[in-house]
């Protein structure tokens, strides 16, 4: 439900932008959006999306590079140069009342992966998604940078990771896998390539997806300027696979095609050890990302559900890099694990907390869900998520440290020594027992935290003795 005040500034707005009056009428927060908020509504017979920066009207740094303003003025010019971005209609005025946006036309379509892929009505788009995607691409890293907003930054490679190192460090987590990441990061670092306009956050999620393909590319705030090669693996990032763990572009296709059809719309052809560079470090920018989410939440900058819940999706990134390191640890110890996942303890005696939530998870799922509709419901679905994770925990954690602590005991290693010798490398996951452990650690972290993630299964059939 919309503040009213809200509603009057909204159609205000609307009536100076298009001289013209008319009623507000189907307005709704659309789902999702942890670092904007997108409003849908009719004005008169016209279908629109407002998008604004939420709260205190500043966006999180970490998932925002450009300004709001700088944001419409590039999507203005990316329609203008025949990109499938959304017609920009109009930019916020501090008169207006509403904060820091834009307006643009609403385009028709599905935005979420787990309505489209796999989903019959999307079938004929997904089989030209990856052209599609490569064509797009191709046509962003073209626009000449003479006529960009004035603001766009530029990220010189060595500094972006050495800046991706630091917000790691300055987060105070202690993730030996993460600190291995940087490492191999930093020894593998590729030459300096041409600049380009990258959009930044091209993937699944922030495309308009249509009976057709592409209808629209949205979400343009990370937009910079850097290496092509940074888009095409970006969309091939773990986390951007949704359902789909085991096609690596999107979770609809093979990358070699995809980078071949690149090339074929005018891209310049990409090297393979710099677009694997380039997903290792979407990978982990991801995790940090994950890892900033939650200091914004700690600092009272935004105090969403869904901020602090995205915190935890750090163990999906710790998988999916040992995923990705799997060819650099050597084929022959892929199959070197057992996973014994342990019985929770038997329950008697007082209430335990796992019941407690256990019970809060029954009457979210049986009341709340079935009569919440849009944003409501959305936030419900989250905070079912969120007692799933605290009930695993509660009953699981334990058993898990336990565990953790007795391989690191045969190790002959502290968290800090392991951290620091990955880090420094006098330590490598080269090495059977340290590989074990680490792969075992993620996976524990991660059946607590999210055990339908597609990765938790694609690194048991990986890894597990047959």
């Amino acid at each position: 439900m919309s503040d009213p005040a809200f509603e009057t500034q909204l159609a205000a707005f609307c009536a100076r932008l298009f001289d013209e009056d008319a009623e507000i009428a189907n307005l709704r927060r659309l789902t999702g959006g942890a670092n904007m908020e997108s409003w849908g509504f009719d004005y008169g017979t016209r279908k629109l999306v407002l998008r604004r920066a939420p709260g205190s009207g500043e966006r999180s740094e970490e998932l925002a590079r450009i300004s709001m303003e700088s944001e419409a003025r590039l999507i203005a010019l990316a329609c203008d140069r025949d990109i499938a971005a959304p017609p920009m209609l109009g930019i916020l005025e501090p008169d207006d009342g509403l904060g820091k946006g834009y307006l643009m036309a609403r385009i028709a379509g599905e935005t979420l992966p787990h309505k489209i892929l796999g989903n019959p009505e999307f079938a004929e788009a997904e089989q030209v998604l990856a052209r599609q995607c490569a064509m797009e691409l191709a046509k962003i890293h073209a626009v000449p940078l003479d006529m960009l907003p004035a603001n766009i930054p530029y990220d010189e490679t060595a500094a972006v990771l050495a800046d991706l190192g630091e917000r790691y460090r300055d987060s105070g987590a202690a993730m030996p896998v993460f600190d291995y990441a940087l490492r191999w990061l930093e020894d593998h670092l590729p030459a300096p390539g041409e600049p380009r306009l990258l959009h930044g956050d091209f993937r699944m999620g922030n495309l308009m997806i249509d009976g057709n393909g592409i209808a629209a590319i949205l979400d343009w705030e990370l937009a910079h300027i850097g290496d092509p090669a940074q888009d095409l693996a970006y969309i091939c990032t773990p986390s951007w696979r949704f359902t789909r763990h085991d096609r690596p572009v999107g979770g609809f296709a093979e990358i070699e095609p995809f980078l071949a059809a690149y090339a074929e719309a005018g891209g310049a052809p990409v090297d393979r050890a710099r677009f694997d560079f380039w997903l290792i470090y979407s990978t982990l920018w991801w995790g940090v990302c994950c890892l900033g989410m939650t200091e914004i939440w700690r600092s009272g900058r935004d105090r969403s559900l869904e901020r602090v819940v995205i915190g935890r999706r750090v163990s999906e990134v710790e998988v999916d890099l040992l995923l990705l390191f799997d060819p650099v640890v050597g084929e022959s110890k892929g199959r070197t694990i057992e996973w014994p996942p342990p019985e929770p303890p038997a329950r008697d005696g007082e209430t335990h907390s796992a019941e407690l939530l256990e019970a809060l998870i029954g009457w979210d799922s049986d009341e709340v869900i079935p009569n919440a509709k849009g944003r409501d419901l959305f936030q419900a679905r989250v905070a079912k998520n969120a007692m799933g994770m605290l009930q695993r925990e509660t009953e699981l954690g334990p058993i898990f440290a336990a565990r953790q602590q007795e391989r690191l005991d045969g190790l002959g290693l502290t968290v800090d020594g392991l951290r620091d010798g990955l880090a420094d490398g006098s330590l490598s996951p080269t090495d059977p027992a340290l590989l074990a452990h680490l792969r075992l650690t993620a996976l524990e972290r991660l059946s607590i935290d999210q055990p339908k993630y597609p990765g938790l299964a694609a690194a048991l059939k990986q890894w597990s003795r047959p």
